[in-house]
């Protein structure tokens, strides 16, 4: 039976309905002129708390970004309700692409990569002189990352009323990495913050450390009052910290122009996901005397020139022996 006469029009053509209830595919995507910079705060279940125009805005991530997610420092550019008004929400259209970026996996057998920051211009590497005890191939790792990733490192000593610090400082001393040394006296008071300070004015800086060497008490002396997290304290059996803080957040200096990002504790850093040709790049002490060594070597081999070069005393051998423990992991994961 025929339907339609002979001069149909196109409002007579019945539309097969579409059984998923969304608007047909098509790779046209919108150019969203009027979309808006934002930088992220913070994720949380999908949702990510966004910096536009000096407030707050919530925002989710757009359909067309596919698997790509927005981190913490990530500038993205957003669309939609951008009042910031409770119960709005905008929406994550693009992400900018990245001048740096601070990644770990769970341990070197994880091939999982996390990606923790995004944009940051330095590292600050916070470990306790004591209770709990420093853990040196624990901050190898992290220069390793920072040097990877395009961040600058800084070493920051906390509890130095409990131990000194002259051993770790003799240990990095030869990297040149910026240090400051702080004690929980200093912490109360604002001096070991104002010297703190002084090394993140201007800049965006990320803060990473073992749990419970006073990372977030160190942040919390740097922000405003009304951005502070909870703190923590060791365990007195096992003499690990406690997580106060489970998951990036991006906070403002004190004074203006900067910004420091507080991220997780963390009890191991894999480097899956670096080369291990470029873990050398992070052993600056070291790296000079690889110009003697054979083509493709290991450093970790009787012709290593490294060997001599330690002995000659351009470098500490616990340097040498960090970078070969570093290396034997990442080949033994290599070899499984």
């Amino acid at each position: 039976m025929r339907r339609y006469g002979k001069h149909t029009d196109e409002d007579d053509i019945r539309q097969r309905p579409n059984r998923k209830g969304n608007r047909p595919r098509t790779n046209i995507r919108p150019k969203h002129e009027d979309a808006v910079e934002g930088m992220v705060l913070t994720v949380d279940r999908g949702r990510l708390t966004c910096l536009v125009d000096g407030h707050v805005v919530m925002a989710m991530k757009a359909r067309e970004l596919g698997r790509k997610a927005a981190i913490v420092g990530d500038r993205v550019a957003i669309v939609g309700d951008l009042s910031g008004q409770k119960d709005t929400l905008a929406r994550i259209i693009r992400i900018e692409p990245r001048t740096s970026v601070l990644r770990r996996t769970a341990d070197d057998d994880d091939p999982f990569e996390r990606v923790v920051v995004a944009n940051a211009d330095q590292l600050a590497i916070v470990t306790a002189l004591a209770d709990p005890e420093p853990r040196p191939r624990l901050i190898d790792r992290c220069l390793v990352a920072a040097f990877d990733g395009g961040l600058e490192p800084i070493l920051v000593m906390t509890k130095s009323d409990l131990a000194s610090p002259d051993k770790l400082l003799e240990l990095y001393g030869a990297l040149d990495i910026p240090y400051v040394v702080t004690s929980r006296e200093e912490l109360e008071n604002g001096d070991a913050a104002e010297r703190v300070r002084e090394q993140l004015d201007g800049k965006i800086t990320a803060f990473v450390g073992h749990s419970g060497v006073g990372k977030t008490t160190l942040v919390n002396a740097l922000v405003p009052k009304d951005r502070r997290r909870s703190t923590g304290h060791v365990n007195a059996v096992t003499g690990r910290g406690r997580h106060t803080t489970t998951s990036a957040l991006a906070l403002p200096l004190a004074s203006e122009g900067g910004w420091v990002i507080d991220t997780p504790g963390v009890r191991s850093f894999g480097l899956h996901h670096v080369d291990p040709s470029r873990v050398i790049h992070a052993f600056p002490d070291l790296e000079p005397g690889t110009e003697g060594c054979p083509r493709a070597c290991s450093h970790d081999e009787p012709e290593c020139a490294l060997d001599q070069w330690v002995t000659d005393g351009h470098a500490d051998p616990a340097r040498l022996y960090s970078l070969r423990r570093l290396l034997a992991t990442r080949e033994r994961r290599e070899g499984d």
